[in-house]
């Protein structure tokens, strides 16, 4: 096991992805090269959990806020795309540490395409609408092809229950 050292006194970073879905295709975007972590790699949209994200709307509890979740999806796809999208549903997790040394806890969704013209923020630099197939071809970040091929068996109706690596990495 590598030997991994980070700050254990800071709190991981909440990030939420989604895979969107268009006419059996799936949204794949390209990481600017000077993003900190996985630059100039492929990937699907998300970000980070903020504060800003529930702390000025009224709970839906006396204590608590729901589907947070969604409405940073909702933010960041629409901030990072400019489209609107629908019907999330859970895929997977997993967990890194950053370069900056903070972990890092990553929850994935699948979503519908929903509407909206798609338009990139200046994180991205390219994207395109690919089959399972054609994902292959794509220098993505580790583990988002089998995110897309567990999705993709999900839709053929072969329920795939856990990420399983399909590719060697090292």
């Amino acid at each position: 096991m590598a030997d991994i050292s980070y700050d254990s006194n800071k709190a991981h970073y909440l990030t939420a992805t989604a895979i969107i879905i268009k006419d059996g295709k799936y949204l794949i975007t390209k990481r600017s090269p000077k993003e900190k972590a996985f630059p100039g790699l492929w990937t699907v949209p998300g970000g980070k959990l903020e504060v800003s994200d529930y702390i000025s709307l009224p709970k839906d509890t006396s204590e608590h806020w729901y589907n947070i979740v969604e409405k940073i999806l909702s933010r960041e796809i629409m901030e990072e795309t400019n489209l609107k999208v629908k019907n999330y549903r859970y895929l997977t997790s997993l967990s890194f540490i950053r370069p900056d040394k903070i972990p890092a806890l990553i929850l994935s969704f699948y979503a519908d395409y929903d509407s909206g013209e798609l338009k990139l923020c200046e994180d991205l630099t390219e994207y395109e609408w690919v089959s399972l197939e054609e994902a292959g071809k794509y220098e993505l970040i580790e583990g988002i092809y089998e995110e897309i091929e567990m999705l993709d068996k999900i839709l053929k109706g072969k329920h795939q229950s856990e990420w399983k690596a399909s590719r060697k990495y090292n």
